[in-house]
C-alpha cells in the first residue's frame, strides 16, 4: 500500500534527513520526502499496521529533526 502525508519541514537537508529516517523504518518498504510540495510518500511492507509503522517513522524523524512534523 502507498500513501502520501502532509509534512512540516524547514530545509531540504531535514527532508533528506526525514527520508533517509524514514526508509530505515522496519514496515516501510519504500519513502520519499518531497521538500517543495511538502509531502512524504510512503510505501509499506505487506503485514504491518499503518498507523504502527507511521508512529515509528514520526519517532525517527523527531531523532534526526526535532522539529518536524508528519500529519498522520
Amino acid at each position: 500500500m502507498r500513501k502520501s502525508y502532509k509534512i512540516d519541514v524547514d530545509c531540504a537537508n531535514c527532508a533528506d534527513k526525514m527520508e533517509q529516517a524514514a526508509q530505515k523504518t522496519q514496515g516501510i518498504k519504500d519513502a520519499s520526502v518531497n521538500f517543495m510540495t511538502l509531502k512524504m510518500t510512503v510505501e509499506f511492507e505487506e503485514g504491518f499496521d499503518v498507523k504502527e509503522v507511521m508512529q515509528k517513522v514520526r519517532d525517527n524523524c523527531k531523532k534526526v529533526e526535532a522539529d518536524c512534523e508528519i500529519f498522520i
